[in-house]
């Protein structure tokens, strides 16, 4: 059985075919998915879909790129944060690869607002999903100031380095990989996959983007997951459904994620 520990499900292009993606996931053995809050507009929705779901749940958080938003305080965060079906903060995190003409320096709204969920995380005691992306200095840096060490969490759809891997590790961080794991031109991630303590390694579609070979190019949707684990399992010569159970031990740890009760 596989979890996909994160996904975008309430964006309309999923959202519109539900039904199909959760008979998909049942057919495909993912027994779960996480679905990832990118506003606080978004949110209703988000949590709305783990309600009426037993095999869903949701964060709350804004993502860093996500401007003319509501902007979150810790006490929106610690409030949303407090239903039984949300399990973590996040999507948060920094992204400079779209500075728009601005410099690094004129992102400290995004700073200020990652070190805003890394607060409200610590307060409630739940995990952070977090974004990196041309980023990964001022990340790693911010988690240490505030202490996320704490309160840990998951690097989700991890495209960086082994030293930004084993950094995030040591601040006792885990790391997702998504469909990227399988591009053929994915081998210096698939060399930090191979290098991961595997107790600290989840799996993910990031859907619905980046899937996996043999969809690559196509909506992605969480029934794809185990192709990442598929590819886990090429890479550290195990049988997939080793890979399962780990990814799954590793996910319900890192979220308390209790076995669900109902079938897709």
């Amino acid at each position: 059985m596989f979890i996909d520990s994160h996904c975008h499900l309430s964006f309309p292009e999923l959202r519109e075919r539900l039904p199909e993606l959760l008979t998909a996931m049942r057919q495909a053995q993912v027994q779960q998915a996480l679905c990832i809050c990118t506003t606080l507009e978004e949110f209703p929705t988000v949590l709305g879909l783990a309600e009426q779901h037993e095999v869903l749940w949701a964060s709350v958080g804004v993502h860093p790129d996500n401007e003319d938003v509501l902007e979150p305080s810790v006490a929106d965060l610690l409030r949303l944060a407090a239903h039984p079906k949300v399990l973590a903060i996040g999507e948060t995190g920094l992204d400079y690869y779209r500075l728009n003409g601005r410099s690094v320096a004129e992102m400290e709204w995004q700073r200020e607002r990652f070190r805003v969920h890394i607060r409200a995380a610590k307060a409630c005691g739940k995990p952070l999903i977090v974004h990196t992306r041309s980023s990964a200095a001022d990340t790693l840096a911010i988690l240490k100031e505030e202490g996320a060490q704490t309160v840990g969490g998951v690097f989700h759809c991890f495209t960086e380095d082994q030293a930004v891997a084993a950094a995030a590790v040591d601040l006792g961080f885990h790391i997702s990989f998504s469909g990227i794991l399988t591009f053929k031109n994915a081998e210096d991630l698939r060399a930090v996959a191979a290098s991961l303590p595997r107790e600290r390694v989840l799996i993910e579609t990031d859907s619905p983007y980046l899937a996996p070979v043999p969809y690559r190019g196509k909506l992605n949707q969480p029934a794809y997951v185990p192709h990442v684990a598929t590819q886990l399992a090429q890479i550290w010569g195990v049988p997939v459904e080793e890979v399962a159970a780990l990814t799954t031990r590793n996910t319900q740890r890192l979220f308390r994620l209790p076995e669900p009760a109902a079938a897709c």
